[in-house]
Formats: C-alpha cells, sequence, structure tokens
C-alpha cells in the first residue's frame, strides 16, 4: 500500500497486527518503540522495534512489518524538508539505538498523544489547528532528541553531519560565519557549501533558521518567555523579524499559537 498526503509532522500511536503487511510512502517516517516489540524489513534487513530500538524509512522505501503480540508504538511521519533533520539521514533505511533520554521522551510523548486522542473521542471535534500545533511540537522535540543520539547508527557518508547540526543548536542566538564552521571542518567555504547541501538539503543560513524556529516552538510553551526573549534566544535581531519568519513558515504569528490549546 502506498500512501501519502502528509503536509507536516504528524506524531502517533500506531498497534500493528501480527499478520505481514507492507507499506510505502512518500515522507520519512520514524517508528519508535514504546510497549510490546513488532518486525520490520526494509532492503532485506530485519530488526526488531521494541522500547530499545527504532527503524528510520525514506520516503519511497518499501517496508513490510509484522507485530508480535500485543504492542503500542509511536510513529512519526514527516515530509522532507519539513523539520531540521538533515536530509543524509535518510539516505538509507537504518535501524537506532534509544538511549535513555529519548526512551523517556517516546513515553511523554506517547502519554500526551493518548490523552489527546481521547479528549477529542470525547468531546467529538477536530481540532485541527490544536493538533497540528502538538504535531510540529512533539516532532521538533523528537528530532532535536534523535540528532542529540544519532552517531555511529547514522548512515557516514561526506560530512559528520549529526556533529555539525549539534554545533547549530549549540550556538543559536549567535551569528553564523560559515566560513569559520567551513575552516573549522577542514573545507574551503566554496567545497563546505557544497558537501553541506548535499548533507543537509539546503544552505548553512537557510538549515539554521529552520533550527531557529523549531527550537522556539518548544520555548513558545513556557508563558514565562515572551516573544522578544524567545526571538534573542534563538538567534533573531528582533520580535518583528521573529515573528515574519514564523508566520512564513508555520501559517500562525508566535503569538497566535501560544494561545492554541490542544485537549
Amino acid at each position: 500500500m502506498r500512501a501519502c498526503g502528509v503536509s507536516s509532522p504528524v506524531v502517533s500511536l500506531r498497534r500493528f497486527a501480527e499478520a505481514n503487511a507492507c507499506d510505502e510512502h512518500d515522507f520519512h517516517q520514524i517508528v519508535l518503540g514504546l510497549d510490546g516489540s513488532m518486525e520490520m524489513i526494509v532492503e532485506g534487513r530485519g530488526q526488531r522495534v521494541d522500547a530499545h530500538h527504532a527503524w528510520l524509512i525514506p520516503a519511497g522505501e518499501r517496508h513490510e512489518y509484522a507485530g508480535v503480540g500485543e504492542n503500542r508504538q509511536l510513529v512519526l511521519d514527516m515530509p522532507p524538508a519539513s523539520l531540521a533533520v538533515p536530509e543524509r539521514l535518510f539516505a538509507q533505511a537504518h535501524t537506532l539505538t534509544l538511549n535513555d533520554a529519548l526512551t523517556q521522551l517516546v513515553r511523554e510523548v506517547a502519554f500526551n498523544v493518548a490523552r489527546i486522542d481521547g479528549a477529542i473521542a470525547i468531546d467529538d471535534t477536530p481540532a485541527r489547528a490544536p493538533m497540528c500545533r502538538f504535531g510540529w511540537d512533539a516532532a521538533a522535540r523528537l528530532a532535536a532528541a534523535l540528532m542529540a543520539s544519532t552517531g555511529s547508527d547514522a548512515p557516514a557518508i561526506g560530512l559528520d553531519f549529526a556533529r555539525i547540526d549539534r554545533w547549530l543548536r549549540a550556538h543559536l542566538s549567535e551569528p553564523l560565519r560559515v566560513a569559520d564552521l567551513a575552516a573549522h571542518c577542514g573545507f574551503g567555504l566554496r567545497r563546505f557549501h557544497q558537501l553541506f547541501e548535499e548533507a543537509f538539503g539546503t544552505t548553512p543560513h537557510r538549515y539554521l533558521q529552520r533550527l531557529r524556529l523549531d527550537t522556539s516552538l518548544g520555548l513558545l510553551r513556557d508563558a514565562r518567555h515572551s516573544l522578544t526573549d524567545i526571538a534573542l534566544e534563538v538567534g533573531f535581531a528582533d520580535q518583528s523579524t521573529y515573528t515574519h519568519a514564523f508566520t512564513r513558515r508555520f501559517g500562525l504569528a508566535p503569538g497566535q499559537w501560544r494561545a492554541l490549546r490542544a485537549h
């Protein structure tokens, strides 16, 4: 079966039947182990998904799967170039070992997905905008934790994209000097730009912009942070510049986004 139609990140809880099934879709997918387990085969390689293991499946990659008894997994569907995640991470399907921090986050997100799904079922309301906000927010947190834990499990091609991603996340409030970053990585500026775009799917400044906006989603959850404080903390010159970039990316101003409440 080929699935399509995901326009923004979606986080969901799924139970997989024991019967063998196959799928293919035009978005990237991360299947994170939660309760029980399931078997998944991609490119002829099988690996069990459980509380300590996950599968990263690129868009267009056919995969087979089957649940093993009672199971429940957290699934992140993400269109390419939506979240701040290097495209090279999805150069090929591969498994990931979940560390303690990511395992804890998976359980926290799963708890909130179950709570929101239950509230929507009871109230019988679509809650589309708040659910969209939740999907972006949870997906951004999972992506950040995923990149923090990515190391030897990732495809080792070209730039060490995981290390560069972590460096950028740690220096969001600072101006990006691409020449300095290129020199630090041992490349000339032109070659670094070429390698960066191959690994990340975009330019350094555009990727950093995506990182800044994704990070701001978490800060917006805390009402103690003013919009000006958030703008400066993630590296924007002022609130106006941040608001313009945020609205263009997510379709709502930061204040409107903050006012949305999922159940």
